[in-house]
């Protein structure tokens, strides 16, 4: 007697539906563009090089560590992830308006695919990271062992705040502008082109309520131990934690809206 095939479990359909929604946006970014990869390491490493001529050869620089590209590199690629992650999650739903009303998916893989997608591309830009660290010269410890930790906390962040933003620019569309305003102002106030202890005293609160602070430290701790703060990555962690907790209760009591407006 034949026996029915399993029909596969929801979540496991939903994992394959991420990752088949993951390789399709790749594959349109990278298909229609000559470059191709390079559009992912063009951007942050154009960005690296102009801060780090400004600050060794313009002015006498006063933050962050030596090799100073390394410092740089150490924190512009990771901001690269959660920047595109969230500038493109204000539009999760407004880009593919037919495929969320039709197709039967959990709808936060329309959010969860965009933080996929710019981490795939950050851990394709971590080989330029890599031939700098090697022609600069950079000391590796033991630290770079936080670095999995460091992209597992980013990726968490990336995907909690894209899950608050996604539903709420539906109704509000000036949203998409005002996050973009956000993400120019927020990435002068993280320790990207400085570290967090290079901030004055009257500042230093805003490392504690960054999470990006302890994370990028995390990132660095592996070139610079000296970036490494234990009691500044547990701040970010529990941040990044309630991001994702208020991610999700905002994304399930918008979605039925949200449904409805598109």
């Amino acid at each position: 007697m034949n026996t029915p095939a399993a029909t596969p479990r929801p979540r496991s359909r939903a994992w394959s539906a991420l990752w088949l929604l993951t390789r399709r946006d790749l594959k349109v970014r990278y298909s229609t563009s000559m470059l191709g990869y390079l559009w992912s390491i063009l951007d942050p490493l154009l960005m690296s090089l102009i801060y780090w001529f400004i600050f060794t050869q313009v002015f006498s620089r006063g933050v962050g560590e030596s090799p100073y590209i390394v410092f740089l590199l150490t924190a512009m690629l990771p901001w690269m992830w959660l920047n595109g992650a969230v500038s493109d999650s204000t539009r999760a739903f407004l880009r593919d308006m037919k495929l969320v009303r039709s197709v039967a998916l959990p709808h936060w893989i329309w959010v969860g695919r965009i933080v996929c997608s710019k981490g795939v591309e950050f851990l394709l830009s971590l080989p330029v990271l890599a031939l700098f660290a090697i022609f600069s010269g950079a000391q590796v410890g033991p630290g770079l062992l936080w670095f999995p930790v460091a992209t597992l906390m980013l990726g968490v962040l990336t995907l909690g705040l894209g899950l608050i933003i996604a539903p709420l620019v539906v109704f509000f569309r000036d949203l998409e502008r005002a996050v973009k305003l956000v993400l120019r102002v927020l990435f002068y106030a993280s320790p990207i082109i400085y570290g967090a202890a290079d901030l004055p005293e009257f500042a230093q609160p805003l490392a504690w309520l960054n999470p990006l602070s302890g994370i990028f430290s995390l990132f660095r701790a592996g070139f610079f131990p000296n970036q490494f703060d234990p009691a500044l990555v547990l701040s970010s962690a529990a941040i990044t934690v309630v991001t994702l907790i208020v991610g999700i209760i905002v994304f399930r009591r918008a979605i039925g809206g949200v449904l409805k407006e598109l």
